[in-house]
C-alpha cells in the first residue's frame, strides 16, 4: 500500500505506531480522549465524531484525504476500544462469573444488561465508523484482539479478518497476544520479517511455548493500559510487512519478506 498523505491513528495516545511511521517518512498523528502519555495530537471525543460523520454532519472525518487515486490519499488505523468485544468480557454474561458471587440474581441481572447495552453501544459505533469510511471512501484499519471468544468471532462482525497476527511475539512484541486487522477500502500485504532479538529465546518446533523473551514487558494485569501496548519494534515490523510492504535493512532482522 502505497501512502501519499497523513495516517491518523485513531484510539492510539502512546505515539507507538506515529512514531514509526514518522521514522519511515510518513506524516502521522495521534487521536483520543486522553492524553497520559502527552503524545495525543488531537484530544478529541471520537465517539462524537463518529456519530456526527455518520448523520453528515461536519466532523473530522472532512479533514481525512479519500482514496481516489491523486497525491495525498490518508489513512485511518484505528485501535478500537475492546473492552466489551474480548473473551475476558464474556464472562460477565454469566450468572456463574465470580465477581457477582455475593450478590442476589436481582444485581447479577442488572449488571448483565448494564453490560449487554454497553457491548451494543460500541458494536453500533464500529459499525457506523465502517459505514463512514465507506461512505467516503476513506482507507481504513480497525485492530482488536482476536481470542477464541472474542465476539467478533462468533460470526458477529461485517466481515472476517483480512490479516489475523497469531504470535505477535514473533515481530518483536511483549506477548503472543493474537491480533485481528480488518482493512477497508484497502488489502495488506502479506510479509513477514522475523525479529530477531537476542533477548528472545525461540523454543523451535513447540507450538506451545511460542518464544520466551527476556526483554522487559510491561505489566500483564487484567484490562491494564500496560496490557494492551504495543512495542515500537512490533509497530515498526508489523507497518512494513503489512501495510507498507517493504523490507527492512536493519541489524537483527530477518527479511523474509516478498514483494
Amino acid at each position: 500500500m502505497e501512502i501519499k498523505g497523513k495516517v491518523h491513528c485513531f484510539f492510539e495516545q502512546s505515539g507507538t505506531f506515529k512514531k514509526e511511521f514518522i521514522k519511515l517518512g510518513i506524516p502521522a498523528e495521534d487521536y483520543d480522549i486522553q492524553n497520559n502519555f502527552g503524545q495525543t495530537d488531537h484530544v478529541i471525543d471520537l465517539f462524537e465524531q463518529i456519530e456526527l460523520a455518520y448523520n453528515m454532519q461536519p466532523s473530522i472525518f472532512d479533514q481525512i484525504k479519500p482514496n481516489m487515486g491523486g497525491a495525498n490519499e490518508d489513512l485511518i488505523i484505528a485501535f478500537f476500544p475492546c473492552i466489551y468485544f474480548e473473551c475476558l468480557s464474556m464472562i460477565y454474561f454469566n450468572w456463574g462469573c465470580v465477581n457477582y458471587k455475593k450478590m442476589s440474581y436481582d444485581e447479577m441481572t442488572r449488571n448483565i444488561i448494564e453490560r449487554a447495552g454497553k457491548r451494543y453501544y460500541f458494536y453500533v459505533l464500529i459499525l457506523k465508523l465502517i459505514e463512514v469510511v465507506m461512505r467516503m471512501n476513506i482507507r481504513l484499519i480497525i485492530e482488536n484482539p482476536y481470542a477464541i471468544q472474542h465476539y467478533f468471532k462468533q460470526g458477529n462482525f461485517v466481515k472476517n479478518p483480512d490479516f489475523i497476527d497469531k504470535n505477535r511475539m514473533l515481530r518483536g512484541d511483549y506477548f503472543i497476544k493474537p491480533t485481528a486487522y480488518w482493512f477497508f477500502n484497502c488489502h495488506p500485504e502479506h510479509g513477514f520479517t522475523l525479529q530477531n532479538d537476542k533477548k528472545q529465546i525461540a523454543v523451535i518446533g513447540s507450538r506451545k511455548k511460542g518464544i520466551k523473551s527476556a526483554r522487559k514487558s510491561p505489566h500483564a494485569g487484567l484490562c491494564s493500559e500496560e496490557r494492551s501496548m504495543i512495542s515500537p519494534d512490533y509497530a515498526r515490523n508489523f507497518i512494513c510487512d503489512n501495510i507498507l510492504g517493504i523490507t527492512q535493512n536493519l541489524q537483527g532482522i530477518q527479511k523474509t519478506l516478498s514483494i
